[in-house]
């Protein structure tokens, strides 16, 4: 087998396309917001008062680098952190106003740039490939868990 067709190769390189698609489309609407920024200050938004260990899991991303993400949001703007009344050594975090309307003007555009990271696929075969990404990852999620 070809590198070029290896499952990892095809999938980075599906990867480096939604980031590219995200990031042109995040700023056309004029935002300054990373794939990963949208995912934390989703996870925010619906668990206020998470904290970051819990937006790492939450968001399948590292522990030790959320905090750098958690950093640029506040510096932002975006985001507060708080010291926890249950645990004083975390943080909880929430959604400032200009966050919650950076993310109610996120969504909208996230949404809609969905359709152009599967580019020639119909729409049966474009939620085939999430059912089978998402099976894979509920099945990875498991296996770290197990």
């Amino acid at each position: 087998m070809a590198f070029s067709d290896m499952t990892g190769h095809l999938i980075r390189r599906l990867h480096q396309h939604a980031t590219h698609v995200f990031q042109v489309r995040t700023k056309e609407a004029g935002l300054d917001l990373t794939p990963v920024q949208f995912a934390a200050m989703d996870a925010i938004a619906t668990t206020p008062g998470i904290d970051q260990a819990s937006i790492a899991a939450q968001i399948a991303y590292d522990r030790a680098t959320i905090g750098g993400v958690i950093d640029r949001l506040e510096q932002k703007g975006w985001i507060k952190r708080t010291i926890s009344n249950r645990d004083r050594r975390a943080r909880e975090v929430t959604l400032t106003p200009i966050g919650r309307d950076i993310l109610e003007r996120a969504i909208p555009v996230v949404s809609a740039l969905q359709a152009d990271i599967l580019p020639g696929l119909s729409n049966d075969e474009a939620s085939h490939l999430r059912d089978l990404i998402e099976r894979t990852t509920k099945t990875i999620d498991s296996d770290k868990d197990g």
